[in-house]
């Protein structure tokens, strides 16, 4: 069991021992934390912070745990209840709120659940604001309300509708071309909250849908990471249901990945590449993706004269990158999309809607619309991290013996060879170090892959 305390949030296994897993009493105290550090931002008689959740089994005790220490600090909540990471953070500024706690652990299988924390942007927390949280929950300086100052809960089920009129309501959202294509698509939404949210939105662009795994039950019918090992019944239904693509999220739907009408994968790692095709051609500028995102989107990007610019892992990150480059669309590899347009935050919904219209424009089925892109493979593994691991060495081993390829360390180490490249960093979410490789065919990057795991190995056994 696991408790994971960092500067993006509270993430951990449920039940167990305090301090070691996400027990209510470190729900709790994480939650008065983000309180605290809410009321010294600025000095006001009225907080207001809203409050989302997906549809895991455990999150409507977490989420009761954490509204109820918010209005035990004077603090108004707003009370999305089932919700996406995205609306949520939509939600922030449109209630002119202090802050936003969504409750998802994201990708992670059930039995994990995560508070993750918003600014009054309704953005992430940067990693200043994150450390004053996690010292103020470590300090124990903590101060509630007295009773006649108690917060109070408002519960808002309007914001799911709100989210979708916003995309609806964009320039580059084609409309019309997409309810005029008569497109029919299959959803996997792993039974969260996409089930709810996804139909909304086709619903308002006329598009056929088939349902798989829709009902926000939070049991997880498949390992909710949308991998292609995990989405044999979608790849199944597309075919039967002769649908143009599939579309699958993850359970707090800010993950997107496509699958052809053959039921092959699109590529997580292309469905920003394709968004950013379609923006780009409509709208000249600049993209960003994290270190650890395919070459093909800064091709794509270079062949409409933008530029690309990579950041280090994280959305934060790549948020900050895109505002200091003004880019005009990014996101990260594993299918998140981030359109500043709409907000800066990684969102499934926005991507549904741009892939869509470029579909319905192009006239093209998915298969060849992926033929058109740069051609490159990726692996993405992963070792197991065992607490006497001196990770941080490892890396350094690693970055010093391949020198002469000039790595770049802002954010673990990343090695570009001629015609490949390897990341090696450890993960902000889980106890565990990540190897992404990309190269020509998946034979090499997945030998890759394969060779510097067999280092790290034989460096952690000396």
């Amino acid at each position: 069991m696991t408790l994971i305390k960092s500067i993006s949030g509270i993430r951990g296994t449920i039940g167990g021992k305090v301090g070691d897993n996400l027990t209510p009493i470190d729900a709790v105290t994480f939650a008065a934390a983000y309180g605290t550090w809410i009321k010294q931002q600025r000095e006001k008689d009225d907080y207001r912070v809203v409050v989302g959740r997906d549809a895991r089994i455990s999150g409507d005790m977490i989420q009761s745990l954490v509204m109820q220490t918010l209005i035990g600090m004077g603090i108004h909540v707003v009370d999305l209840g089932l919700s996406t990471t995205p609306t949520v953070e939509m939600a922030v500024p449109m209630e002119h709120a202090d802050g936003g706690i969504i409750l998802t652990a994201s990708h992670n299988p059930k039995q994990w659940n995560a508070l993750k924390l918003l600014n009054t942007k309704g953005e992430f927390l940067n990693g200043e604001e994150g450390k004053k949280i996690l010292d103020i929950a470590n300090s124990g300086e903590i101060t509630f309300a007295e009773v006649d100052d108690l917060g109070i809960i408002t519960k808002n089920q309007a914001y799911f509708d709100l989210h979708i009129e916003e995309i609806l309501n964009l320039d580059l959202v084609n409309v019309a071309a997409i309810k005029k294509a008569n497109l029919k698509v299959v959803i996997d939404a792993v039974n969260s909250t996409g089930g709810i949210a996804i139909p909304l939105l086709l619903d308002a662009l006329n598009v056929d849908y088939v349902k798989l795994y829709c009902e926000p039950t939070g049991h997880f019918p498949h390992n909710p990471e949308p991998l292609k090992e995990h989405l044999t019944d979608l790849s199944e239904a597309v075919v039967k249901e002769h649908a143009d693509f599939g579309i699958v999220v993850d359970p707090d739907v800010d993950r997107l990945a496509f699958m052809d009408e053959n039921g092959e994968m699109f590529g997580e790692e292309y469905t920003l590449v394709a968004c950013a095709d379609y923006v780009l051609s409509k709208t000249p500028g600049n993209t960003v993706s994290n270190m650890s995102s395919t070459r093909a989107l800064r091709d794509v990007t270079e062949t409409h004269g933008g530029t690309y610019e990579a950041s280090a892992v994280g959305e934060v990150n790549v948020v900050t990158m895109m505002k200091k480059n003004n880019a005009i669309i990014g996101g990260e590899g594993n299918g998140g999309i981030i359109l500043p347009e709409l907000h800066y935050g990684r969102d499934a919904l926005v991507g549904i809607a741009l892939f869509l219209s470029l579909l319905a424009e192009k006239k093209i089925a998915v298969s060849k619309l992926k033929a058109s892109y740069p051609n490159y493979f990726m692996s993405k593994k992963k070792i197991q991290l065992t607490p006497d691991l001196n990770v941080d060495a490892l890396l350094k081993t690693i970055e010093e013996k391949y020198s002469k390829e000039h790595p770049t360390t802002i954010d673990g180490v990343k090695i570009d060879f001629a015609d490949s490249w390897v990341h090696l960093r450890k993960s902000n979410t889980e106890p565990i170090i990540r190897i992404y490789t990309e190269a020509k065919s998946q034979d090499e990057a997945n030998n890759l892959a394969d060779r510097f795991i067999e280092e790290l190995n034989a460096l952690a056994n000396k």
